[in-house]
C-alpha cells in the first residue's frame, strides 16, 4: 500500500477515536447540583439588583443617597472582581 493511504487512515482512526472519547466524557459527566452556593449568590444578586432599580427610581437624587453610593460601589466592585478593603471593624 502507499504511504499516503496509511497516513489518511491514521488520521481517519485518530478523528474517530476523539469523537468516541469526546462522546463518552459529554455522556459520563453527571449533571451539576444546585448547591447552597449557587442559591446564596442569586439571593445576594437579587438583593444587589432591587437596590439597583430603587437608586434607578430616585433618579438624579440617587447622587446624594448614600445607600445607592454603596449600592453602585458594590455592584463595580462585583462587575470588575475587586475584593472591597476590610472595613476597621472588622480588624478588631
Amino acid at each position: 500500500m502507499d504511504t499516503k493511504l496509511w497516513v489518511r487512515l491514521a488520521a481517519v482512526a485518530f478523528v474517530a477515536g476523539a469523537v468516541i472519547a469526546a462522546t463518552l466524557d459529554i455522556v459520563r459527566e453527571p449533571p451539576p447540583s444546585v448547591g447552597k452556593a449557587w442559591t446564596d449568590r442569586a439571593t445576594s444578586a437579587d438583593a444587589l439588583r432591587s437596590a439597583q432599580r430603587r437608586c434607578q427610581i430616585l433618579g438624579e437624587a440617587a447622587a446624594r443617597d448614600a445607600e445607592c453610593l454603596r449600592t453602585w460601589a458594590e455592584g463595580r466592585d462585583r462587575f470588575l472582581g475587586v475584593t472591597p478593603p476590610a472595613s476597621p471593624q472588622e480588624g478588631r
